[in-house]
């Protein structure tokens, strides 16, 4: 999405200055309109590392845990710290690392979350981890944003794999858009199918975000149907890229969501 907008506007503006403002992982500034737009890496919102069991024992070590990955689940990872006291538009998103047993294996590295410094106790499944970590954020961002800042959460961006996941031989050959019934069949909650995480993370975020100040950009299902929009074997990878998206391509279209929702807003203000 970062990508597309960038595209974007350097067609209406090639005066760029690269830099990355409050620890952004890039970012640009056209000059011409004083706009600054930049990307802010984070994989769970919240800091998280390796943790390994102390030698003098703790009360993770007495569960039996002797590695995993420590999350902070009331501390911002600092990639985005700083971003809500920067920026007058923000769009945050999660979702995929939580629900990647490739990153975070459930026995031999478990995701282990913290508050106030302390383990969580009894220790908490992913899914529990991500509203804490959603209810920390928001609050947050709330008492860190201006005055003025739009706040949007963006859905989940679904995956296309089929016949298994990226490490199991799972592809994507499609070369035309799903059908309404084959997106169903694909993404199905009932199925409990390869694809089902992005239902799976909206599901807990629309309900972390009632009632809250932040806009839903919610281009999940949209964008379910385009199975043959990833880069696929085109991808340089030794497996089919399914995650990711070609530009130009469907990443286009969220943006252009994105602007009728931001024009949405300024005419109801």
């Amino acid at each position: 999405m970062f990508v597309s907008l960038f595209c974007t506007l350097k067609r209406v503006s090639g005066e760029v200055k690269k830099w990355r403002p409050a620890g952004a992982d890039r970012g640009f500034t056209f000059l011409k309109y004083n706009l600054t737009i930049s990307y802010h890496r984070t994989n769970l919102l919240a800091r998280y590392g390796r943790w390994s069991a102390n030698a003098n024992g703790g009360v993770l070590e007495s569960l039996g845990y002797k590695e995993g990955y420590r999350v902070d689940v009331d501390v911002p990872e600092g990639t985005w710290a700083e971003a809500p006291s920067f920026h007058d538009i923000l769009i945050f998103n999660t979702g995929h690392w939580w629900w990647a047993p490739s990153k975070f294996d459930p026995v031999k590295s478990p995701m282990l979350f913290f508050e106030k410094g302390n383990p969580v106790v009894p220790p908490v499944s992913p899914d529990r981890g991500l509203d804490m970590v959603l209810k920390h954020m928001i609050s947050y961002v709330d008492k860190k944003r201006r005055p003025s800042t739009t706040l949007f959460m963006r859905t989940q961006s679904p995956r296309h794999f089929e016949g298994g996941d990226w490490d199991q031989g799972g592809s994507c050959q499609r070369s035309r858009p799903l059908s309404p019934q084959e997106v169903d069949e694909l993404f199905s909650l009932q199925n409990n199918g390869t694809n089902v995480e992005s239902r799976l993370v909206n599901q807990h975020l629309y309900k972390a975000f009632e009632g809250t100040r932040f806009h839903m950009l919610d281009i999940t299902h949209m964008s379910e149907f385009r199975a043959d929009a990833h880069p696929s074997t085109a991808g340089g990878k030794k497996h089919d890229d399914c995650m990711h998206w070609c530009l130009p391509g469907i990443t286009d279209t969220w943006n252009d969501l994105f602007v009728a929702y931001l024009s949405n807003i300024k005419d109801r203000t």
